[in-house]
């Protein structure tokens, strides 16, 4: 926003002067007396200047301060404490305005603040009132004494005691500070024939006699006189203006000044100087502007829309470059691939063209790869199952193999404890091609297997036989996918059949056998 026009305006109380801001450089421009006619012409000049910011700076007479201690409240409380004050203190203005310089260094701390107002708004209104109508974007009222503390700020002249004496547009205006805090400031009118370096002169024996009088300056304290002017004048000033033991007169000429401040253009008096520090660096608005502010926040609202539409379309901008971008490099990168395809492709014909014919496609190879690999996992083998009958033998010492008899069931006849006859064809008989679930396609077969077993127990213990077999047979059902059928077992106990089987036998070297089907689904 630093780079962005300006329209400066210094009023006093006879006139106002127009003053723009651009590039860092003021340019001075018409002047307008406070009167009818000067009113109209001001107005005309601000039609069409809707666009730029306006800053408006009183010189007056009529501005008057205050001095009084301030208990060190925060916060809203505080706030609302310098209000009721300053109120109370300026009660026919609205342009009043508090600064909060420093504070005591003993007994409750209070604040040290200086009120200040434009005693008589009637001399700021009209002009205010002529910008309001035209919709001008009123960005603050500011006082030319409060503009001079930054001034001596900037330019490093604060002392204990400073006086600070410039003919500005309004008049001699002389201003006291305390290091860099303003106490005082007044303003004398210079009539035509009035000789500025006499009422220089004349002034500051006023001021001092003033500042003596209302205890700002202790009897013995150094008074330093600061006097802005034209390199023209320094030398009839020095000359006029003599030092003595309580005041030391100090002259810098506004080109001078200038330098220190770093202000370009053609900068020739007091007040010029002021409105370069204002256009450089825009401090809030020291006097409130009420309704005739609303502009300058809808200005602000604006600037601050079209620059987010400035972010938004820059943003859009940048990503429909990538994405552009992205799409060319994505087309170059599919071109490169499908031109290694072709070459790989063609390197593929090449070698295929130098090896002998072959008898089976290499579609039929890939398959009968696929299938073999089907097969190594699925086809049936004995393996496993009998590995289940081993670890369940482990835990059955007794019981001693007689014959294993493995089988594979089709899909309908793999039911628990039901075996499928798979005897050789007769002689003679047509042989039909082996199922394709009996090989394992496309998922594992049911599984059978016939355990023929005999029981290392004594003859006539027949509940150790019983529990024995029972037993294996449950650590095989134990497995997951098994069911076991107990198809012949030493003896039969059921209580709806007759008693049967033999123990027994009286010949030596038999011993009870068993027969168990066990069926296995992988």
């Amino acid at each position: 926003m630093a780079v962005l026009p300006k329209q400066l305006f210094y009023v006093t109380n006879d006139r106002l002067c127009a003053f723009d801001w651009r590039a860092g450089t003021l340019t001075p421009g018409p002047c307008f007396s406070a009167d009818r006619d000067g009113m109209d012409a001001f107005a005309r000049y601000l039609d069409g200047a809707q666009g730029t910011r306006a800053y408006l700076v009183a010189d007056l007479v009529e501005e008057d301060f205050q001095r009084c201690l301030l208990p060190h409240v925060g916060g809203r409380a505080g706030r609302s404490l310098v209000e009721r004050r300053l109120t109370h203190a300026f009660r026919d203005t609205p342009f009043r305005h508090a600064d909060i310089q420093d504070r005591d260094s003993e007994g409750r701390r209070d604040d040290h603040t200086v009120f200040s107002a434009l005693t008589n708004a009637a001399m700021v209104q009209p002009w205010v009132a002529a910008m309001e109508q035209n919709r001008i974007a009123l960005a603050g009222l500011y006082s030319a004494v409060h503009l001079s503390a930054q001034l001596v700020r900037r330019m490093g002249i604060a002392q204990d005691h400073l006086l600070l004496i410039a003919e500005q547009g309004g008049g001699l205006r002389q201003s006291y500070f305390q290091r860099q805090y303003l106490k005082f400031s007044r303003l004398t009118v210079l009539a035509a024939h009035d000789d500025v370096v006499d009422a220089t002169a004349l002034e500051t024996a006023k001021m001092q006699q003033f500042l003596t009088s209302t205890r700002l300056l202790g009897r013995g304290d150094m008074l330093h006189v600061v006097v802005l002017a034209p390199s023209a004048r320094v030398a009839a000033l020095e000359e006029r203006c003599e030092d003595d033991p309580e005041v030391a007169f100090h002259f810098i000429d506004i080109d001078s000044a200038c330098a220190r401040l770093k202000l370009a253009g053609d900068v020739c008096t007091a007040e010029q100087l002021l409105l370069g520090l204002l256009g450089r660096d825009s401090p809030p608005s020291q006097y409130p502007l009420g309704a005739a502010g609303r502009f300058y926040q809808t200005w602000r609202a604006r600037l601050a829309l079209n620059g987010a539409s400035a972010a938004i379309a820059v943003v859009g901008a940048i990503w429909l470059l990538g994405s552009v971008w992205g799409s060319v490099r994505d087309g170059r990168e599919a071109t490169r691939l499908l031109a290694e395809a072709a070459q790989l492709d063609a390197r593929y014909r090449a070698i295929m063209a130098t090896l002998p014919p072959t008898p089976a496609r290499s579609a039929n190879m890939k398959g009968a790869v696929r299938l073999d690999r089907l097969l190594g996992a699925t086809a049936p083998a004995p393996a496993p199952l009998v590995a289940l009958v081993s670890r369940a033998l482990d835990r059955a010492s007794a019981i001693r193999l007689l014959a294993l008899d493995w089988q594979v069931q089709q899909p309908a006849l793999a039911q628990p404890g039901a075996v499928a006859s798979l005897a050789a064809p007769a002689a003679g008989d047509a042989v039909e091609p082996i199922a394709a679930s009996l090989v394992g396609l496309p998922s594992a077969p049911v599984q059978v297997l016939r355990i023929d077993g005999e029981i290392e127990f004594g003859r006539s213990d027949y509940r150790a036989i019983l529990d024995s077999v029972n037993q294996f047979a449950l650590d095989m059902a134990g497995n997951p996918g098994v069911a076991v059928h107990i198809v012949e077992a030493p003896l039969d106990v059921r209580q709806s059949v007759k008693l049967s089987g033999k123990t027994d036998t009286g010949e030596a070297g038999v011993k009870p056998r068993f027969v168990i089907n066990v069926t296995w689904k992988p």
